[in-house]
């Protein structure tokens, strides 16, 4: 009897020897994309190391997301539905991207196709004149299309702009441009308030979000959360409006009270300024500042997340818009991505967005703005292509399980980032951003050292 149990634990301890040395691999460089690699090595010499240890975790993952805008739905109109489908499908469902988060804009943003606004009546002010029947034809189908295939996708919005009859210069951009027809002497530049801060149209405006809540939940639609503002500082030549510290704790004063009957939680955001300050006077507002359930970064806001991490721990951080590019959707621009990936989730962000999910070859938007997106579609062939930014992404969000924690690794190689999923997994993320393979050790884990050798100009993820 004794014999058949040490038996047995020789067989369990070799099971668990062989579990924790099984390695799943897969590299993507600019012309190998998503690659399955061979078994890594356990006993190779290595010129680096990653050290991980599963105690040393920091916040939890939400999930990864995109955006939905009207040029995402046009130019994947241009494919067949099959393609569509497929396209959709992988985006997601857990067999490809597994993306369960999303952003939408609230009325017109710089990837609409003109500008425009849920009520365009001057002076509606009891806003009678209401309607999303302009999102029926674009945006409220891509929503649908998506939901189709993940009917648990979370989606949250934000305003470019709110109706222009609603700010000092009344007209959608702030500056101004050959293409926009804003007069120069009407320009909003950042530092000013270009919505009327008057009560009227503060809780016309709060209404206005409302308005938006109910009619898209009417549609099937539910919206977790808003941020009053896409940019506040950023005075653009597309749908934009300006605010000052003070004009948005004007402004939440009204939102606030609207959104919370309706369970949607107000985050402070877009902030797209480094200077932690100028946000600062806002959440720690004794008014508003308590309502404020969390904070969303995106831009030049990346230097202020440290600090504004540090000074809120409590309050989730979101990055709200990957970086465009400029519609090459080159290897360039997907190693930017990330290292902007890497700087988020070592600062303290629970949700990473991608912005423009699908766009024509060459991405240029109706205000002559060329950005990058995840698909590429060729018009005149009507096909498709994957960039290099969307298996940057893909190498996290396909293994990173919502609920993940973020490890603090240790060794010499600072180029990865690592999560513990809550199956016990852990995925590694690991880049080689040089010319020449590099030799890596992954230690810390169960059993010896394994060894993996990153092809040149790579991103990687492993799990173990």
């Amino acid at each position: 009897m004794m014999r058949n149990w040490v038996l047995l634990l020789g067989l369990l301890a070799a099971f668990s020897c062989q579990r924790a040395t099984k390695v799943e691999w897969v590299s993507t460089s600019f012309d190998n994309p998503w690659q399955v690699m061979e078994a890594v090595e356990t006993d190779a010499p290595a010129e680096a190391s990653v050290v991980v240890d599963l105690q040393a975790v920091n916040q939890a993952v939400e999930g990864f997301g995109t955006c939905f805008n009207e040029l995402g739905w046009t130019s994947l109109s241009e494919l067949s539905e099959v393609d569509r489908a497929a396209i959709l499908e992988d985006l997601f469902t857990p067999a490809g991207m597994n993306l369960t988060m999303a952003r939408m804009p609230i009325g017109a943003n710089d990837f609409s196709v003109d500008f425009y606004s849920y009520d365009d009546v001057p002076g509606d002010l009891a806003l009678e004149h209401f309607s999303i029947d302009r999102d029926r034809q674009r945006l409220i189908p891509f929503i649908r299309a998506a939901k189709a295939v993940n009917s648990a996708l979370r989606i949250w919005a934000s305003p470019w702009c709110p109706p222009e009859w609603m700010k000092v210069n009344r007209h959608y951009a702030s500056r101004t441009a050959p293409f926009n027809g804003l007069p120069k002497e009407r320009e909003t530049p950042e530092g000013t308030d270009a919505f009327i801060l008057e009560p009227a149209y503060l809780q016309a405006y709060a209404q206005y979000f409302s308005k938006f809540i109910d009619a898209y939940k009417a549609e099937g639609i539910d919206i977790f959360m808003v941020m009053p503002q896409n940019e506040p500082n950023s005075d653009q030549v597309f749908p934009s409006c300006t605010w000052t510290p003070e004009g948005l704790i004007a402004f939440l004063k009204y939102l606030e009270p609207e959104m919370a009957p309706r369970d949607v939680d107000v985050f402070l955001g877009t902030m797209e300024r480094a200077d932690p300050d100028l946000w600062d006077r806002i959440l720690t507002d004794p008014e508003v500042g308590p309502s404020i359930k969390g904070m969303g970064f995106q831009w030049a806001g990346k230097d202020a997340l440290p600090e504004l991490h540090r000074r809120h721990p409590s309050l989730p951080c979101y990055q709200t818009e990957q970086e465009c590019g400029d519609g090459r959707n080159d290897w360039r621009g997907a190693m930017h991505s990330w290292d902007l990936m890497k700087h988020y989730f070592g600062n303290g962000v629970q949700s990473y967005f991608y912005w423009n999910t699908s766009l024509l070859d060459g991405g240029i938007s109706t205000w002559m703005w060329r950005q990058n997106s995840l698909v590429v579609v060729d018009k005149e062939k009507g096909t498709y292509r994957y960039s290099p930014e969307y298996y940057v992404l893909k190498h996290a969000s396909h293994y990173v399980q919502p609920g993940a924690r973020v490890l603090t690794l240790g060794g010499t190689y600072g180029d990865a980032l690592g999560f513990l999923n809550p199956d016990g997994s852990t995925v590694l993320l690991l880049a080689n951003q040089s010319d020449a393979p590099k030799t890596v050790s992954v230690e810390g884990l169960p059993g010896r050292p394994r060894v993996v050798t990153l092809p040149a100009g790579s991103i990687n993820t492993l799990v173990l």
